[in-house]
């Protein structure tokens, strides 16, 4: 070993005295209702949020430990930011923390988007409001086509990543494999790669700013201190974990079917809790899934609605999956029964949002104290590796489902052999909102204007184009 790499090692390794003290409970929820309110921007910008927030600026984690708990989130189901903040709030307060962390960056976007989905089903209908949803649409395109490029550029590394992601939009798109079993094929394809072939199967970094400044936090003196006692594996805690959250995730969802049988309740309960499993690679990966499932399965959507739903999503904080919540609250304000329609709509998008968030909190409670055993493990890497070209294929297919419901207004399908291909008619085409799209795109891509500025812009704007004929 050289002395430049045992002078490194000494101070990563060296006490730092300026670590500050243990943040009290009531200290770490003011915390945690803050950066609920700021995650704004999707996962990248939630985490890089909290990266400040909590590494570099309150020392509450040290950088590696806060790059190894993002490691464990991003194998996991759900929204990887929102589960990093419970795990970080978990191994400082304990259940406590986690439960307050988790809830607190999910409930300031939940409580808009409720307000949002209200308004959108009361007033869409409304010329002004349908030419600000017309212009919302066209922006969502852009931000989807944004996503592709963006994973794309990190996931598709080489030609096994790339036949990963064709071979999954082909799935997806022409053989209608559901999204659950491609991911799934996706992640065998790669724990097996990591044997045959590893040098294809390796998942990018998640890097940070910070470095050896950094390096201890809160966390590492009271792991020093024996204070982390709970962060130990242990299986009677494990097994009281599972009898807890197991009846908490899916408890409402039996209620419901013993209580009023097979329903529009049923129906979005037994649904979300599926997607709850397999949300890998995030919300643009399981959007495709859910909007075609919710239009065409289940009729609780026209197509432009979903796209209006994701239009929302962006502009509220908090994890982009809460675009679930709008789909559950139209698909019960629609069908209400003997209750009133946004009544009905609310308790839908509350069943939504308890099935979908409610089982990451059994993940990260369940699993983070066997973190370590996770460390350095080729085949689970190779797997995420996998699943995340897979995912890219997916979320090409979202774009083109998107494109062609917000720029043609009609479209048809092919049935061939095996194979069934959804296209647009051409004479369809919507010059405005080809336009106002081709615009957003521009914008974001080449002069790299930000998702909300372009939203805005492009809401005026479908104003003004709709008094055109289309």
């Amino acid at each position: 070993m050289s002395d430049g790499e045992s002078m490194t090692i000494a101070a990563a390794e060296a006490p730092i005295e300026d670590i500050p003290a243990r943040p009290s409970f009531a200290e770490a929820v003011w915390v945690w209702a803050r950066i609920g309110l700021m995650s704004f921007g999707g996962p990248a910008g939630q985490i890089a949020l909290m990266h400040k927030e909590l590494v570099e600026q309150r020392r509450w984690i040290g950088e590696q430990r806060f790059l190894h708990a993002l490691n464990y989130c991003m194998l996991l189901p759900g929204p990887e930011a929102q589960q990093l903040a419970t795990y970080i709030g978990w191994l400082l307060h304990r259940t406590a923390g986690g439960l307050a962390a988790g809830i607190l960056f999910v409930l300031p976007g939940a409580l808009v988007m409720l307000a949002l989905s209200i308004l959108y089903a009361l007033y869409s209908s409304l010329p002004l409001v349908a030419a600000v949803f017309f212009g919302i649409k066209a922006a969502v395109l852009a931000v989807v086509v944004e996503a592709v490029l963006r994973i794309g550029r990190r996931a598709l590394r080489n030609r096994a990543m790339i036949a990963i992601a064709v071979s999954a939009f082909i799935a997806i798109y022409a053989l209608k494999i559901p999204f659950p079993l491609i991911i799934l094929g996706a992640g065998v394809i790669g724990w097996v790669g990591s044997r045959a072939a590893p040098g294809l199967f390796t998942v990018a970094g998640h890097g940070g700013k910070g470095g050896l400044a950094h390096n201890r936090g809160v966390v590492d003196v009271m792991f020093e201190r024996g204070e982390l006692a709970h962060a130990e594996p242990s299986a009677g805690r494990a097994l009281q974990v599972l009898a807890i959250w197991l009846p908490v995730w899916l408890g409402p969802v039996v209620l419901l079917w013993i209580w009023i049988g097979p329903s529009i309740w049923t129906q979005l309960g037994g649904f979300f809790s599926t997607m709850a499993v397999v949300t890998f690679g995030g919300a643009y990966a399981v959007l495709a899934y859910v909007a075609q499932a919710a239009v065409e399965t289940f009729g609780w959507l026209a197509p432009g609605e979903m796209a209006d739903g994701l239009g929302l999503a962006e502009t509220t904080p908090g994890p982009l999956i809460m675009v679930l919540q709008f789909v559950g609250f139209l698909a019960a304000f629609r069908a209400p029964g003997t209750l009133d329609p946004v009544v009905a709509g609310c308790l839908g998008a509350l069943l939504t949002t308890w099935v979908t968030f409610a089982p990451c909190f059994l993940w990260i409670f369940l699993g983070a104290p066997y973190v370590e055993a996770l460390r350095g493990n080729r085949a689970i890497s190779a797997a995420l590796a996998a699943i995340t070209a897979a995912v890219v294929g997916v979320i090409v297919n979202l774009a083109l489902w998107f494109a062609m419901h917000v720029v043609f207004h009609q479209t048809q399908t092919i049935n061939l052999p095996g194979l069934s291909l959804n296209l647009p008619v051409l004479a369809s085409i919507d010059w405005r909102a080809a336009a106002l799209a081709a615009g957003a795109m521009l914008a974001m891509l080449r002069y790299k204007a930000g998702m909300l500025p372009t939203l805005a812009v492009c809401a005026a704007a479908g104003i003004a184009l709709t008094k055109l004929p289309g």
